[in-house]
């Protein structure tokens, strides 16, 4: 052999980033191909090649009616190749390099499932956009990528590898804008304490487009969560908001206690009280009334990304509605149920205790006649209420006016003082006089 192919096979493994020993093994194949084109070439044949010496040989065995091999081993090396025998070594030889490439690319991204990758926009259409991440394409499928984004040619672009699958033509690598892992993804870049294990983001809920929540837990008492996620003047999480197109990320604390978690998961509304059902699961959330429009969100959206976050279904309510339904709890509500008679078709009230039932005809004429004398009642509560008023003050007027014809009192009104005040002031006065005398 050319001593200088072994320079020539090395430069080649460099560059295609594969191994010489894959490269030789490659050769062999061809040669191989190439000698069983030959006129007198025996069908059970194999090459070797020496790797110091850069020897090749070919050997052959003669086989029997079964096909097996028999008989001593023979060196049937040619002296040299013809020219389609030295076509088809090429051909070969290109196509197990080509193999070897596809399989490297696909061990090399098999196991980076759930991982981050960066790439560059090539082509973008209705069905899917591709991304050149450098050795291979990654496909970013019209489904995993986040409603109303325009990915622009030629920029650069964040994904997270949903599945690497192994095709005929090489790996075949999925990606997706829209999977919650990006956003954990993303904050492990941007965030040293959730990369070093410090941090746990221990639950994630997100709407790609609108709004994301995730909860997030230390495990040092002396490092905040939620203030390592945000950064110095939210530096941190502004990164991840701009590789998401402006998409607004809200970071709550993670609390083992449910109450507390369902709390903090509406921010920024404020929550009264949490009343948690465990058989059903259901989270009877209670906040004042103001508060309520902020805590359902816009189209809900705050209430349902809460509910994906904790795990609980949030029922929320504002302090009037539960009143409400306290007083509409404490009605002493008949039991029983409405049912059809099969005869008639009509809807016909079954107590639960086993008396008599009605049908809904003789319940709305029942009503009817309730409130009919409901009305008379307060009628004639009116008219005697009426009555009595006016009785009083006819009463009031007659003692008036029979106070004023009274004789009596003209003759006290009318009258001059009597004469007996007269006769005693004369009286004092000779008494006045005697002394005098005296």
């Amino acid at each position: 052999m050319n001593p200088d192919m072994m320079e020539a096979l090395q430069a080649l493994a460099a560059d295609r980033g594969i191994s010489v020993d894959t490269l030789f093994a490659a050769l062999a194949d061809a040669l191989e191909s190439a000698y069983k084109r030959s006129d007198d070439a025996y069908d059970y044949s194999w090459v070797t090649i020496d790797p110091d010496s850069m020897e090749i040989r070919v050997f052959a065995r003669d086989i029997d009616e079964d096909g097996e091999p028999i008989g001593p081993e023979l060196d049937v090396t040619p002296d040299n190749f013809g020219r389609i025998a030295a076509q088809t070594a090429k051909q070969v030889m290109n196509q197990r390099i080509r193999e070897a490439e596809r399989e490297l690319k696909y061990e090399e991204y098999a196991g980076r499932e759930g991982d981050i990758v960066t790439g560059i926009i090539q082509q973008s259409d209705s069905r899917y956009t591709l991304l050149d991440l450098g050795r291979v394409e990654a496909l970013l499928p019209q489904a995993e990528q986040v409603p109303y984004e325009r990915p622009e040619g030629n920029a650069r672009l964040k994904a997270y590898i949903v599945e690497v699958r192994k095709t005929a033509k090489g790996p075949q690598i999925v990606v997706s804008r829209t999977h919650p892992g990006l956003i954990r993804r993303l904050f492990e870049l941007e965030v040293p304490e959730i990369a070093d294990g410090v941090v746990e983001i221990k639950a994630c809920a997100r709407e790609p487009g609108h709004r994301t929540k995730i909860a997030v837990w230390s495990n040092d008492p002396n490092v905040d969560p939620v203030g390592a996620c945000v950064g110095a003047r939210g530096a941190r999480v502004r990164m991840v908001v701009n590789e998401l197109r402006s998409e607004k990320v809200d970071i709550v604390p993670f609390s083992e206690d449910p109450t507390e978690f369902v709390m903090k998961a509406l921010s920024p509304a404020k929550v009264k009280e949490v009343l948690l059902d465990d058989e059903t699961g259901t989270a009877t959330v209670v906040v004042p009334d103001r508060e309520l429009s902020l805590a359902i969100g816009k189209e809900g959206q705050n209430a349902r990304l809460s509910a994906r976050l904790t795990g609980w279904r949030i029922d929320i309510k504002s302090e009037t509605q539960m009143a409400e339904e306290a007083a509409y709890a404490e009605v002493d509500w008949a039991e029983g149920e409405w049912v059809t008679n099969e005869e008639t078709g009509e809807q016909v009230w079954k107590p639960a205790d086993g008396s008599e039932g009605f049908s809904a005809g003789e319940w709305t004429e029942a009503v009817e006649t309730n409130e009919t004398d409901d009305e008379a009642a307060d009628t004639a509560d009116d008219k005697t209420d009426d009555k009595t008023d006016e009785g009083a003050d006819d009463t009031a007027d007659d003692k008036t006016d029979e106070g004023a014809d009274d004789p009596a009192t003209e003759v006290v009104a009318d009258t001059e003082p009597p004469e007996s005040t007269d006769a005693a002031a004369e009286a004092t006065g000779e008494k006045g006089d005697a002394t005098e005398e005296g």
